[in-house]
């Protein structure tokens, strides 16, 4: 990696490209310490206490509770991206948009900007209601100035991430997330000390969490790595004095072909109900809400882990569709051996994607609940394991993956030359 990252650094397009990504991490940086207008910071420190929110303020880099202008994050994007998503498997509108390459895509993106803003202003807006008691001088105008800077700093972040994406390195939406979670490592490693320090957990403890995490950074890397390679054959043609075809290769399934979408797609969904709940404070259904989606309560465990079965599934099936593949390999004249072109090859493949999702959605519920299962035995908050680093070290992965494709195809054009 180190090696990779050093190549890069010599090739002046990838050192712009490294660089302009590098100074828009700085401008989130620093948008995570401007403060919405008209907020009390001291009355302001009790309001979020759920661990559910410590998870929000983590990849939203800090900025959550101290309710700076970036404190919806990237969240209100992520949660238009999955409308979208479900939109194309259900509206035929929208399935037409999807397989119209380029174009289609441009739309689709434009739809998930509309809704972003959307679903921004209306979280922008429970959360103000929320926030009312923090308020110096409470009425409608603070309302209204709250909702539009937090509304602006979502959208600013969306319009960030597509810069990054386009002149920087890498997906822009996924690298400000992973910032994020970056930025929160040291207080991370900070409340490690103090728990050692004041005596609530040993060096001995200390240490046990030190080699969970590299267990589960190994384990993230392993999976997010593997895949099975199914052979392909294709038949010799012969088209004028030219023959083609007759070479062998294979089509590469990723264990974990989602990623860590599904656990970023569920935090996103699981925030909602105790934000909104917290609008009805005293409410009997209210404070159950409250108590329920809680780290370590078993309903809360059980509907993370069925939200990211179930986006697991549904993200796998939006990208890899094994009908297209399979219609593809026959009209290439490629087979798989031992069966037969067309709707057979397309079950076999169905069959074989199906076992693999199984496995990549039961590992990523594992790393992602690990944390709730270690807080539950130990009593230490681990809110900066599981899910951040599924994101953080999918995000790097990736990442590392378009800076070496960057290099090769630097080589391939050097060779040509």
């Amino acid at each position: 990696m180190i090696e990779t990252l050093i190549n890069a650094w010599k090739i002046p397009e990838l050192r712009k490209k490294i660089i302009f990504t590098l100074l828009m991490f700085a401008v989130f940086r620093v948008g995570a310490h401007i403060p919405v207008p008209g907020i009390d910071p001291a009355v302001l420190s009790g309001m979020f206490s759920s661990q559910l929110f410590d998870w929000v303020d983590i990849i939203s880099g800090g900025s959550f509770k101290n309710l700076t202008v970036f404190a919806m994050g990237i969240i209100p994007y992520i949660n238009a991206s999955i409308i979208i998503q479900l939109l194309t498997m259900v509206v035929p509108y929208f399935e037409k948009l999807a397989k119209e390459g380029t174009e289609g895509r441009k739309k689709m993106t434009q739809y998930t900007r509309y809704g972003a803003v959307g679903l921004g202003c209306m979280q922008a807006v429970v959360m103000s209601f929320y926030l009312r008691d923090t308020m110096i001088n409470p009425g409608f105008g603070s309302v209204l100035v709250c909702t539009i800077t937090l509304t602006a700093g979502t959208a600013f972040l969306m319009w960030l991430g597509e810069l990054i994406t386009e002149h920087g390195i890498g997906n822009g939406i996924s690298l400000i997330i992973f910032a994020g979670i970056a930025s929160r490592l040291p207080v991370g490693v900070q409340t490690i000390y103090n728990y050692v320090d004041t005596g609530a957990a040993s060096w001995i403890t200390a240490a046990l969490v030190l080699i969970v995490m590299l267990l589960m950074i190994a384990g993230v890397v392993l999976v997010q790595e593997g895949q099975r390679r199914i052979p392909v054959q294709y038949a010799k043609r012969v088209i004028g004095r030219k023959v083609y075809g007759g070479q062998s290769t294979h089509i590469p399934m990723k264990i974990n072909q989602a990623g860590v979408i599904p656990v970023i797609f569920a935090m996103a969904i699981l925030t909602f109900p105790s934000l909104i709940a917290g609008l009805f404070e005293g409410n009997r259904f209210a404070d159950w809400i409250t108590r329920v989606f809680n780290f370590q309560h078993p309903v809360f465990i059980v509907t993370y882990a069925l939200f990211i079965f179930l986006f697991t599934y549904f993200y796998t099936a939006a990208t890899f569709n094994t009908t297209d593949v399979a219609d593809n390999m026959r009209k290439n004249g490629g087979f798989i051996p031992g069966l037969r072109p067309g709707r057979p090859t397309a079950e076999y493949l169905d069959k074989v994607l199906s076992r693999l999702t199984f496995s990549g959605a039961t590992f990523l519920a594992l790393i992602a609940l690990m944390p709730s299962i270690f807080m539950a035995l130990s009593g230490i908050n681990l809110y900066l394991g599981g899910t951040s680093m599924l994101i953080a070290v999918g995000v790097a992965l990736d990442t590392m993956k378009q800076i070496e494709s960057h290099l090769l195809m630097r080589h391939y054009q050097g060779f040509m030359k």
